[in-house]
């Protein structure tokens, strides 16, 4: 047994039981990124200069990238409902087609071609294809650098290969002189400055121009989707989400600082001030009587002693037979007749109703965040049951998602590669694009094509 003597009161443990307690509030931070100004929308004004340039800045304090990757990170379902997108998205990965009119219908002809996929593969086209559609799940954007083949120099055009750039390295800048109002360049750097190098090893990089891709030995592509009102970068689409993804966050910590921390106590016992000021003016007696000096300590260890015999009362099922004892008395103090007697007082720490308000706030957070993100529950696994949506919703889910939530991240994420094509071999009129494999109802597949389930029920 614990017995702590607080201000004001004490802590009794047991295996079975603990009562008189105090709590402290400690407001845990979970917004530490909403500071003033630093999740607003107000960053197409802001400026940063590096060398001769004008540093268009993403976010207000220039960080919006990093901080989307520490805030969706730490998230228990965002993560998993942007990888899905990008795995949609994929398909049955990238392939070559070109475009013909059939019926007055758009179609795709997937196409081999050694030359093409040769030069692709040289430079790890799948690896980097994936690296832009995760940057696009999360930013709707991504920076890529073209690089000429060294006999560019010499008069022979030819784009050698594409390299990604990471969203938080990357920045489109102009020069200070410069009268253009769109950018004219791109910076790398460590935008963070937690080197003395980030103020001098930074590279900038012309815009890639398609109508002139032959004009730069290096340059490089910002690929974005263009949001309303935004002059420079795309605003993501989770940004509006953000404070429904910390309460999504919040709720794990909640519950693991509620198991951790918390004391679960069963009775609260409140005992009269007039008991222990009546105990200590008799022990001062006591003490007078032997001759011994009177110590506060004596009154602090006769009340452990005291606690100690209740907590043996209250802890335990093997106690059942015993009881506590306690008189009341009246006390009058003018005309108010006050009750003063020792109360035991069982507490109802409504647990249940807690983690259910919490479980219920986290449902909302987590469709709230499905929406955002722009993925159908059925397909990402946000139920209120936690379990797998029906084969006929999610079959729908796929088909809507596959006609209206495939081109544009396509378009955007394949454009350096497309423009690299054309550039390269502008007879061919071939693109790369995503391959994807209409999945048909089971209903309408024979029985003996259709998947099995393998799972006992």
């Amino acid at each position: 047994m614990d017995i702590t003597h607080a201000e004001g009161g004490y802590i009794v443990e047991t295996p079975q039981v603990a009562f008189t307690y105090k709590t402290e509030d400690k407001i845990r931070d979970f917004e530490k990124y909403k500071k003033e100004g630093d999740l607003s929308l107000d960053w197409n004004d802001t400026q940063n200069f590096i060398g001769n340039y004008i540093v268009h800045a993403y976010g207000n304090n220039n960080d919006l990238p990093s901080i989307l990757k520490d805030i969706v990170q730490r998230n228990y379902i965002a993560p998993g409902l942007l990888r899905k997108k990008t795995q949609l998205l994929w398909g049955s990965g990238p392939s070559l087609y070109k475009e013909e009119i059939v019926d007055g219908m758009k179609k795709r002809i997937w196409q081999d071609d050694a030359e093409i996929t040769s030069w692709l593969q040289s430079f790890g086209h799948e690896e980097l294809l994936l690296q832009l559609c995760e940057d696009y799940q999360y930013i709707q954007g991504c920076m890529v650098k073209f690089e000429l083949k060294k006999s560019s120099r010499l008069g022979t055009n030819f784009i050698k290969k594409l390299e990604h750039i990471q969203p938080d390295k990357g920045r489109l800048a102009s020069l200070k002189n410069s009268t253009a109002r769109k950018p004219t360049h791109v910076i790398t750097n460590d935008w963070s400055f937690s080197s003395v190098g980030s103020i001098t090893d930074y590279k900038v990089y012309s815009l890639f121009d398609f109508a002139y891709p032959f004009a730069k030995p290096n340059s490089v592509l910002y690929s974005n989707l263009y949001s309303f009102c935004s002059d420079y970068y795309s605003v993501p689409e989770i940004y509006g989400s953000l404070e429904w993804l910390n309460r999504s966050t919040a709720v794990p910590l909640i519950f693991k600082a509620m198991s951790k921390n918390s004391i679960n106590l069963k009775f609260h016992i409140t005992s009269p001030q007039i008991y222990w000021d009546n105990k200590r003016a008799e022990m001062k007696s006591n003490c007078t009587t032997i001759g011994k000096e009177y110590k506060e300590s004596m009154l602090l260890e006769f009340q452990n002693k005291f606690l100690t015999k209740i907590a043996d009362v209250l802890s335990g099922d093997e106690n059942s037979g015993k009881y506590l004892h306690t008189t009341n008395s009246l006390y009058i103090d003018g005309h108010n007749i006050m009750e003063m007697g020792w109360k035991v007082e069982v507490i109802d720490q409504k647990v249940k109703d807690f983690v259910s308000s919490q479980i219920q706030i986290s449902q909302r957070a987590d469709y709230a965040l499905s929406a955002g993100i722009g993925l159908n529950p059925a397909l990402g696994g946000v139920s209120d049951s936690g379990k797998a949506n029906g084969g006929s919703e999610q079959y729908y889910a796929l088909i809507n998602f596959l006609n209206t939530g495939v081109d544009i991240p396509e378009f955007i994420t394949c454009k350096p590669f497309n423009y690299a094509i054309q550039a390269n071999w502008p007879s061919k009129g071939l693109k790369l694009g995503f391959h994807h494999n209409i999945p048909e109802k089971q209903e309408n597949i024979s029985p003996d094509q259709r998947m099995k389930n393998d799972q006992q029920s």
